[in-house]
């Protein structure tokens, strides 16, 4: 039987223009999550070198018919400088009476679950939280306990969609999809403003892949290179509450040690 040249040549020109088009698609997707991770590096390493931190907080938790109620809280924070390594962190309550001294103390991993352990003074004992259990609100608002920790730059693999403006600044919008296990979350969704390279907004999608939520930073302030936003605003727009989070009297480079941050600390918090 005779060969079709010309039947030939079409298939092997598809191919090859298939193959093309293959290879183009791939290498455009690679440098758009190179570009995604390379915008993101440069934000979070606008924190680097503050050493530690304390900080003030004041939460105000709304719910759907527009109840509110308050909480104040303090937070020190000790800086880890291998990004392979996350920081870590330790939140205790002030008031209202029924919490005060309920703290939560945080050891940010990257890949493998963080450490995160909670005392509950009424009981006087201190609970780990399973790695499943991430996800959960934090006592009660709508941040949850993985938002505490999980803002770790290779804790997520990253994609650039688009720039946009946002407010009085053009920022750069990026997908960011967590890389750790039991996430509440298949992505969220980040602004980073390309003058100050801070993040403006952050989407949260839950595991079905909706909006879960969306958190503000507003107020922005520098103190000797290091930026710090003075307020989070957390709206869930699934159940319509809300969380705002003021901050006030930041300080840094206060002598604090890894040794603050260990799980005995708990117990002798007040």
């Amino acid at each position: 039987m005779p060969i079709n040249n010309t039947s030939t040549h079409i298939k092997l020109a598809c191919l090859l223009v298939t193959t093309v088009l293959y290879s183009t698609s791939a290498h455009a997707d690679e440098d758009l999550e190179q570009k995604g991770y390379e915008i993101a590096a440069r934000s979070d390493r606008t924190d680097r070198g503050f050493s530690d931190s304390t900080v003030k907080l004041s939460m105000v938790l709304r719910n759907a018919a527009g109840k509110e109620s308050s909480r104040s809280l303090e937070m020190k924070t000790y800086e880890v400088q291998d990004e392979n390594v996350g920081d870590k962190s330790l939140v205790v309550f002030d008031s209202p009476r029924d919490i005060k001294g309920t703290a939560l103390l945080s050891h940010a991993q990257i890949l493998d679950p963080d450490d995160q352990w909670l005392f509950l003074p009424a009981l006087k004992r201190v609970k780990r939280i399973s790695s499943t259990n991430k996800s959960g609100p934090f006592v009660g608002s709508e941040f949850a306990f993985e938002d505490f920790t999980a803002n770790e730059l290779n804790k997520y693999s990253y994609r650039w969609l688009r720039n946009e403006d946002c407010g009085d600044l053009t920022c750069d919008v990026i997908e960011r999809y967590p890389r750790y296990e039991n996430s509440g979350y298949t992505k969220q969704i980040s602004w980073i403003d390309q003058t100050d390279l801070q993040i403006r907004k952050l989407d949260f999608y839950d595991r079905k892949d909706t909006l879960l939520k969306t958190l503000t930073f507003k107020d922005y302030r520098e103190y000797d290179g290091i930026w710090r936003s003075h307020h989070f605003s957390m709206q869930n727009h699934q159940t319509g509450k809300s969380t705002k989070l003021s901050y006030s009297d930041y300080k840094f480079k206060n002598g604090l040690t890894e040794n603050d941050f260990v799980k005995g600390i708990l117990k002798r918090v007040r």
